[in-house]
């Protein structure tokens, strides 16, 4: 399968105004793409398109809300409207809950899985309509606990996991039908955006991600690169690769280390703010366009994810044999010596 140039497409970013597809927009923009932008907010799709219009780049935005499966489907038809074709279309917007599972209301919980699980099926329906015809990428952005689930975000793991196996499911029946659509999954590791700040609270404390934490930019990077090549997963960030193997092979060691650690290193020592602001029901106005928090510590490069989107097949082939053994190593390593349990894991987002 051939997908075009970057400079030759028309992309659809859902999420556009915030973040990874915040990010994500400004660099296909400098790369040349057209795009059609879509959000809950108005205002901040307004600013964006005169940003970027600003910079020569062709633009629309689409105020939408991805939970309505009418919305989504309004998206498309302008999409193909303004520019005659879809090329690309990502799905990024999402949202997150912090808190024990029991204390979360059913209505938050039902409106995180509209909008994570959801608004993935609805774009991803949409597009493969359009691309069925003319060919193109789908990307949907899951996460590394798309394989690993950390508490105290029981819901959030959940509508990941469930964007995986929606994910593979439609790649096999789209290869199986031959149609000429690319399905990419991608999965960061924490990534220094403003995930914390628009996420609900539940706890006395402000959330916050264990590092490492890992730049938008390089989630940036991996989606443009999936625009233009076919990959089927990828991982952004070490961790979280290290993270997915670690898992599969040790999921109860996994767990002991989540029971351990995760609780205390998702609790800030920041008391929660009583009328505090999130963007689970609406969007947060005052935190819309904003790419990162540049949080000190956080890794602007990848050498792992830098490898797998470049390499060659042999060359993943080495990678993925190499880090098989390293995990069948470190699984043996903490068989044998169970008081060092406690120093080893990588850490689950």
């Amino acid at each position: 399968m051939r997908l075009k140039k970057l400079s030759e497409q028309v992309i659809v970013i859902t999420g556009a105004t915030s973040g990874i597809g915040l990010t994500t927009a400004r660099m296909a923009a400098r790369r040349g793409a057209k795009l059609v932008l879509a959000a809950r907010s108005e205002e901040a799709l307004s600013q964006l398109e005169q940003e970027l219009r600003a910079q020569g780049t062709e633009c629309f935005g689409v105020p939408t809300d991805v939970g309505d499966q009418d919305a989504v489907e309004s998206l498309a038809h302008v999409a193909k409207a303004r520019f005659g074709r879809i090329d690309t279309w990502v799905n990024n917007a999402g949202i997150s809950i912090f808190g024990r599972t029991e204390d979360v209301s059913m209505e938050d919980q039902r409106r995180l899985f509209q909008t994570n699980f959801w608004g993935t099926v609805y774009g991803s329906l949409e597009a493969v309509k359009h691309l069925r015809k003319s060919g193109g990428a789908l990307i949907n952005v899951g996460s590394e606990v798309s394989d690993v689930t950390v508490p105290l975000q029981g819901m959030y793991s959940a509508s990941k996991h469930a964007v995986k196996g929606f994910t593979d499911a439609l790649r096999m029946e789209l290869e199986k039908d031959g149609a000429p659509v690319s399905v990419t999954l991608i999965k960061p590791a924490a990534i220094d955006t403003l995930f914390t700040v628009h996420a609900k609270n539940y706890m006395d404390k402000e959330p916050r991600l264990p590092a490492p934490l890992y730049a938008p930019e390089l989630v940036a990077e991996a989606i443009l690169s999936a625009a233009e090549k076919p990959q089927r997963d990828i991982f952004v960030g070490g961790a979280a690769k290290a993270n997915s193997l670690g898992a599969f092979h040790m999921p109860r060691f996994f767990d002991k280390y989540a029971e351990a650690f995760m609780f205390g290193q998702q609790r800030s020592d920041r008391p929660s703010a009583r009328n505090r602001k999130d963007a689970l029901h609406a969007p947060d106005e005052s935190q819309e366009l904003k790419q990162s928090r540049n949080q000190e510590g956080t890794h602007r490069n990848s050498i792992y994810t830098r490898v797998t989107t470049g390499a060659s097949p042999m060359k993943l082939a080495l990678l993925g044999g190499g880090a098989l053994m390293a995990a069948w190593m470190l699984s043996r390593q903490s068989q044998a010596r169970p008081e060092g349990r406690r120093q080893l894991g990588a850490r689950p987002h």
